[in-house]
């Protein structure tokens, strides 16, 4: 009885670890938001051939031009079926202030960005 009890125990201890992993990369992936300014949202499904001029535009307002308001860009994929999550993810490690995510994940991202 002791054994199984024993089992259950560490079973529950290693999985509250891993859910303290899971939050702890979760913050750091999150929370390089801002939380003053405008979100770009941006919904995309098989848009290969244009979403990287579309987003380099894009972020070229946001680091180079006048537009101070516009902070960041968040690319919600609505479960494409060519290249376009690659190429946005591809420019998601250029960039800090974009975010390539799942239309379902975006809502949870806008509602943990830091209320400073």
């Amino acid at each position: 009885m002791e054994f199984i009890s024993n089992i259950i125990f560490w079973t529950l201890a290693i999985y509250g670890l891993f859910e303290i992993i899971k939050d702890i990369i979760y913050i750091f992936t999150y929370t390089k938001f801002q939380s003053d300014g405008i979100y770009l949202i941006i919904a995309v499904k098989n848009q290969e051939e244009k979403i990287e001029g579309f987003l380099r535009s894009s972020l070229f307002k946001i680091l180079y031009g006048k537009e101070d308001y516009l902070k960041n860009i968040i690319v919600a994929d609505l479960k494409s079926t060519d290249n376009t999550k690659e190429i946005a993810k591809k420019l998601e490690k250029e960039y800090d202030c974009l975010k390539v995510t799942s239309w379902r994940d975006c809502k949870e991202i806008i509602d943990n960005v830091d209320e400073n």
